[in-house]
């Protein structure tokens, strides 16, 4: 237990989200918080309630990939834990973390399951068929305790650092969406070992890790969110196969998402006419090589 840290990546996270994850994050363990910004507003609140806590601020947004490899870079310890804020930790989950790694101890990551949700998967195969045949087996629970995948999800999991050359550990042209699944490609081509743990059980609030619910920067966020995940998913393929691999599969959305901005403004509907218009500006920047630089003022 000594020689793990749990790092959490902040932005403006509301003070309810990050007590629930602290309080579900056994006692021995250091935590490091890295808030993507100038200031931590609970800094006072938090280290006076936790004596395993330490809390940087990077100066500003560096988004997923630069933020955590920021704490990263401070980190002593040989494994990390990249916990999202809105995550709660399962019961006996650290008991079973210290078992994980005494068992298993040349994995390079090892990613968490959720408690309750399968809609969603926390792990999977960039190969669609072998991707479709594990989803079978991991909605039946016929899959081992430890799973042997190709990506794991990025809101929890597990980093052996000695298995990496350096503490760079995510590329930050990313800002937002798919740097995990960027890592797990890079490690599995460089022979990397990544899994996926049942014995790791963690609960997903999912999108409550920045600002309130009725926050003044809701537009700003969702605009945020539909640029970035439009300009990573690009970039990502573009990255990992070719940029005409990239174009077959995006191109799509982006004629989609042109007529969708047209068909929304003729119905006079704002929300779902912005939705396709940042989702049609993030393809299109990163289609034409433009760096994942948009913020609007986030």
């Amino acid at each position: 237990m000594k020689n793990i840290t749990a790092l959490i990546l902040t932005f403006h996270t509301p003070e309810n989200i990050i007590l629930d994850c602290l309080n579900s994050i056994d006692k021995d363990i250091k935590v490091l918080i890295v808030e993507n910004s100038e200031t931590f507003v609970h800094k006072d609140k938090i280290l006076s309630k936790f004596d395993n806590v330490e809390i940087l601020c990077t100066g500003k947004n560096l988004g997923y990939g630069g933020g955590n490899n920021f704490g990263i870079n401070t980190v002593k310890t040989d494994y990390i834990l990249i916990l999202n804020p809105d995550v709660v930790c399962g019961e006996n989950f650290f008991a079973n973390l210290s078992n994980v790694i005494e068992e298993n101890k040349d994995f390079t990551i090892i990613g968490c399951q959720y408690l309750q949700d399968k809609i969603f998967m926390p792990a999977g195969f960039f190969d669609n068929k072998e991707n479709e045949e594990f989803t079978k087996c991991f909605k039946n629970d016929e899959i081992n305790d430890l799973a042997k995948v190709d990506w794991v999800t990025g809101c929890s999991m597990l980093l052996n650092l000695n298995k990496f050359d350096n503490k760079e550990i995510f590329d930050e042209n990313f800002f937002l969406y798919f740097e995990e699944f960027d890592l797990c490609k890079s490690l599995k081509k460089k022979g990397g070992k990544v899994y996926s743990s049942k014995k790791l059980k963690i609960h997903h609030l999912g999108f409550k890790s920045s600002f309130e619910e009725n926050s003044n920067h809701r537009k700003s966020i969702n605009r945020l969110r539909e640029w970035h995940w439009m300009w990573s998913s690009f970039y990502f393929y573009k990255k990992n196969f070719s940029y005409l691999y990239a174009l077959r599969k995006i191109l799509g959305k982006l004629f989609k998402s042109a007529l969708k901005v047209i068909f929304y403004s003729l119905l006079l509907n704002q929300e779902e006419k912005e939705k396709y218009k940042y989702r049609f500006l993030g393809i299109l920047n990163s289609i034409l090589n433009r760096p994942s630089s948009f913020r609007d003022n986030i």
